[in-house]
């Protein structure tokens, strides 16, 4: 799967290598570390940007250029996303300590999925989005009629998610916007009986719910899959799962949904490598995803 940059105006691959890459987010130009890109040699000698991540890795510097490292900063700055033929969604871009700029790119043709698989069927779907950051899947599900479920530990990201909802103009759509471990909210639900029609989720390696609660990929998904199988009757109308954790591969995320949630179906998940490509089709790889129906 690529991110097809010539059908998103306001993103673009400039360039990748020496374990950066730089990247061109509506009128604004990003220089910031990307490990896939370590063993690759940059085409351009020389880059030019708006904003520099002086780190060698996300979570390792700070910001520096023309662009301060505040949401102020970047006030008003957004870019759109055409979810479908006729219908766009917005996210606001901020330069976050960690090396961030609010938005996942790669996750591009998976919105646009989401936004399709939604659409087929003639009703409203219930989707339950988790680790759902600042609000990308969600907006592509709400956008094309699903009632969502937009869950994070984080209350900054599900802060600027509602935001980005009020700038899509969907502050009035069916989101619940939930600050929780995801784990623990799952649970409760089960215990009460709810039903969800798609679950969408974008595990970290490691992370923390609100309280401190500890995540880890490799002991927590099973058990959190478990939980969405049981969440979706064990037959949902979409699923997708992406990961970005070393050692979790397209085969391996496969095997997780298929164990957790629709192993009985029959049809294991399609699955493969998320990409971002430049405009002369150098690609970047940026993680897995796996989801089904294919």
């Amino acid at each position: 799967m690529t991110t097809a940059t010539n059908t998103w105006p306001d993103y673009e691959l400039l360039d990748f290598g020496g374990g950066r890459k730089l990247e061109r987010f509506g009128e604004h130009i990003f220089d910031r570390p990307s490990p896939a890109a370590a063993d690759v040699r940059a085409s351009q000698s020389k880059w030019q940007a708006d904003a520099r991540y002086t780190g060698a890795k996300v979570g390792d510097g700070t910001w520096k250029g023309k662009l301060p490292a505040t949401p102020k900063s970047l006030a008003g700055a957004m870019v759109e996303i055409p979810a479908t033929a006729d219908a766009k969604f917005r996210m606001q871009l901020e330069l976050s300590p960690a090396g961030q700029v609010g938005l996942f790119p790669e996750q591009f043709a998976n919105w646009q999925w989401i936004a399709k698989q939604t659409a087929r069927v003639r009703r409203p779907l219930r989707v339950l989005n988790l680790f759902a950051y600042t609000g990308g899947s969600t907006l592509a599900a709400a956008i094309a009629g699903a009632e969502v479920t937009h869950v994070d530990a984080s209350k900054p990201s599900v802060a600027i998610a509602r935001t980005n909802a009020e700038l899509s103009n969907l502050a009035e759509a069916p989101i619940r916007w939930i600050v929780e471990d995801v784990v623990r909210y799952c649970q409760r639900e089960v215990k009460r009986n709810r039903q969800y029609d798609a679950v969408i989720l974008d595990p970290p390696s490691y992370g923390h719910g609100p309280k401190r609660e500890e995540w880890k990929l490799a002991r927590d998904l099973p058990t959190l899959l478990d939980l969405c199988g049981q969440l979706t009757q064990r037959s949902p109308t979409f699923l997708l799962a992406t990961c970005h954790t070393p050692g979790i591969g397209p085969a391996e995320l496969s095997a997780y949904l298929s164990d957790g949630i629709v192993g009985h179906c029959g049809q294991p998940p399609a699955s493969g490598r998320l990409w971002l490509a430049t405009a002369d089709s150098q690609k970047l790889e940026s993680g897995a995803y796996a989801r089904w129906p294919k």
